[in-house]
């Protein structure tokens, strides 16, 4: 199954500047698996040294933030897109 993955700014030296790329992947883990293999290193950025999502990148399927869904297991069926988005801080 392919999908179109947006891209951040931050990360898109390891997509050779591209804003979206497709990836292949019936969950998110299978899509960010072949998004690695694509795209070497990118999975790292996106994912901790455990293996959870990093606590300051926020990724959705379609409109929905994986975390209220089922994280890495959240399925991604043909034609979605997923959107890899750093969250930003700030404050008065």
């Amino acid at each position: 199954m392919s999908v179109s993955v947006r891209i951040p700014t931050i990360l898109r030296t390891y997509t050779n500047g591209e804003s979206e790329v497709t990836a292949s992947g019936d969950t998110l883990a299978a899509v960010l698996d072949d998004l690695d293999a694509n795209f070497a290193g990118i999975k790292g950025r996106v994912l901790d040294e455990s293996g959870n999502l990093r606590r300051f990148v926020n990724v959705y399927v379609g409109n929905d933030d994986v975390r209220f869904l089922d994280n890495l297991d959240t399925p991604t069926p043909a034609g979605t897109q997923v959107s890899v988005i750093p969250a930003v801080a700030g404050g008065c």
